[in-house]
Parts: structure tokens; sequence; C-alpha cells
């Protein structure tokens, strides 16, 4: 018998492309096996990311969804999704977030599937109703992004199988030394400043706020830094705190020694004007942008919890200080900062670290692997063994 490839059905909540969860699925799509899955993605929000992913001759659906406590439409996007999954025909359902699990699992159900039925864990659930109800679904199993995150899940009620994969990103391209320069100028960062960047969404979780109150620290200690903060807020999730972040700069006497450069399509080319890049968040589920600052050879520092822990070896591949204390932040962004052979050694290693470690073949074919074995068997337990 000829070998089929397997039908794959994503949900995927976010119509565009933004963050580290769904650049993970955009990795895995773009580098996925088509002689083992065949994907289809249903979004429930339009935007640029089904226009990319159809454009690479992934089929694509759209069923605009609005808050689940709009009960009526609620209903309206589970009866359109199971009509999708009817004539899909997926040999497996993967609902890529809390929110998609709940309307796809149910939308399983009424297709009759939910025998097929896994979701993505991409956080570090402690028990918001969200995480729970999504748990309470009919699910073989749950993936999960960083073993904490594994581990909180496992907590949770009723107890699912769970599997680890660690996210990836395609090898991003380093700016030659001259176009760094030409960026930093077109930033406004004063030649030989020494910059420490953040990147990721502006919501409170991810603690651009304390990058600029380390840097101020920084710079009262006599240091000439420059904060570079990267992304916006493309989900409206935070209105209020992009503003709070300019307040707080002119507050802390950062004017001049900070840039702002609001939502990127390509964060990797401002990493590569970095001297150092710092994680701020304290519940970071994994952090895929310590990888991409360590593949482009940008020594890291981060708090020493969930996702970081499990990528960054402290002392060899980057810094890592005690959850929640910028002061101990700071500190080993100074020391970076005094010691240039510190800084090589530290990206060097995180370099390599990321070569052999997180590269986007090794997700790609260990989500292939872990997707297949689940097809029509179950979660078994060589299925679902961390690695």
């Amino acid at each position: 018998m000829a070998h089929r490839p397997l039908k794959l059905l994503i949900t995927q909540a976010w119509g565009e492309r933004s963050g580290g969860a769904e650049n993970f699925l955009w990795t895995f799509l773009r580098q996925h096996n088509l002689a083992d899955f065949e994907p289809a993605v249903v979004f429930f929000q339009p935007g640029g990311y089904p226009r990319e992913l159809s454009a690479l001759g992934i089929s694509t659906h759209v069923i605009p969804a609005g808050r689940l406590r709009q009960l009526n439409r609620t209903v309206r996007v589970i009866r359109s999704l199971a009509a999708v999954l009817r004539r899909e025909q997926p040999d497996l359902i993967l609902n890529w977030s809390a929110k998609t699990q709940i309307l796809g699992s149910l939308g399983a159900v009424l297709a009759g599937m939910s025998r097929r039925v896994l979701w993505w864990q991409h956080e570090v659930p402690t028990g918001h109703w969200l995480d729970r109800l999504a748990t309470l679904m009919p699910a073989q199993a749950i993936g999960c992004s960083s073993m904490a995150a594994a581990d909180a899940q496992r907590r949770l009620w009723p107890m699912r199988p769970t599997f680890v994969v660690y996210p990836a990103v395609d090898t991003p391209t380093h700016l030659e030394a001259s176009e760094g320069a030409r960026l930093r100028a077109r930033l406004g960062i004063p030649q030989g400043r020494i910059v420490a960047g953040i990147v990721g969404r502006l919501q409170p979780t991810k603690g651009q706020d304390r990058l600029l109150r380390v840097v101020a620290k920084l710079r009262r200690r006599g240091h000439d830094v420059h904060a570079l903060v990267v992304g916006g807020d493309p989900f409206h999730l935070s209105a209020d705190y992009g503003p709070h972040l300019h307040r707080l700069a002119d507050e802390l006497g950062l004017t001049g020694a900070v840039t702002f450069t609001g939502q990127v399509p390509d964060a990797s080319t401002y990493m590569s004007a970095m001297d150092v890049l710092v994680n701020a968040s304290q519940a970071e589920p994994f952090g895929i942008v310590l990888l991409e600052a360590m593949a482009l050879g940008v020594p890291v520092v981060a708090f020493d919890v969930a996702g970081p822990a499990e990528i960054v070896e402290s002392g060899h591949t980057g810094l890592l200080v005690p959850g929640g204390n910028e002061t101990l932040l700071a500190d080993a962004v100074e020391r970076l900062i005094e010691d240039a052979g510190l800084r090589g050694r530290l990206a060097a290693a995180g370099r390599q670290r990321f070569a052999s470690r997180f590269t986007a073949d090794r997700m790609v074919d260990d989500l292939q692997v872990r997707l297949a074995a689940l097809v029509g068997v179950g979660a078994t337990r060589s299925a679902l063994r961390v690695r």
C-alpha cells in the first residue's frame, strides 16, 4: 500500500505572526516533511498570517471568533469548525493554544472526532480558568514548550499525557559590522555606547519596565548604556503599557538613552545591534528570543525561571539570576559591560548551544515523530517520552 501523508488540522487564534507561539508554528509549517504531513490551518482571526501560509500552498480557513463569553457567536464558530473538520477529515487535530483547544475540541466532538484531538500548552499554567477549562476538554495528549510547562500542566485535573518539544527558530542572519553601525545610527544610538536590549510584545509580563530600571541603575553607576526596546502591542492586549514605558523612561532620566522601535517584522535584525540581550520576564514559559540572540552570538541575561533555565547554562552560554531580583539583573549586565572577554566567550558558547540543541531541523523532526506516534494509536508512553 502506498504511503499517505497524515492529514493534520491546526487551529490558530491569531491572524498575525507576532509572537513566539505563532513563529514556532510558522517554522514547523515551513519545514515539515511534505511526504509525512498534509497540514491545514483554521484561523479564528483574519490577517496576514493566513495569507502567508496560503502562499506556501497550505490550506487555510478563517472563522472569525470573538470572546468565549459571546455565547451565540461561539456556538456558530464551533458549528463552522465542525463543518470544516467533516470536509477535511484530518487524522489529527492540533489546537495551538488553550483558547483554541476549547473551541477546537468542541468542534471535534460535534464532528465525531474527539479521539483525534491534542493541544499545545505554550504557557506555564498557574490554574487560570482558561487552562483549567482547556484541560477538561477531550485530548489524547498535551504538547508543551518546556519541562516547566509540562510539570505544571500535569498538576491540573484531569491529568492528561504530556510531552515536550522545544520550540526553535531558523538560524537568523547576522548583520555585518558596517550594517550594524548604520542601524544603530538610524536608531539614534551614539557610536561606542553599550546597548542592552529586550525583545517581545509590550506587556507587563515581559518586563520591559525592569530593563528600563536596570539601564537607569547602570547609568547611575557611570556606565554609558543605551536601552533598546523592540516590540509593540500587535494584539492590543495591554494598551496602557506602552505609554507607561515612555513615561517611566522620562521619570528615570533616560531621555536620549532609550529607543523604542514599536512593532517590527523581524526582531533579529535589531538583535544584531545589541551588545547584551536581556529577558526580564519572571514567568517566561520558554524564550524564543533567547535562542535568536544565542544564534546571532549576542550574550544573554535572564531570570532563572521556567524556559530560560532550560535554555541557558548559566556562566557558560549566558547568565541567569534569581527571579525578580532587578539589582542582580543589573549586576549581571554590568559584568558583561565591563568584561568584553566574557561577552565573547558567552556568545561563542551560546552559538554552539543553539546549533547543538535548538535548530529548526531538530524541532521539526522531533515534532513530526511525536505527532505521527499519536495518530490512530493513542498516546503511548514511547510517543510521549520526554527527551
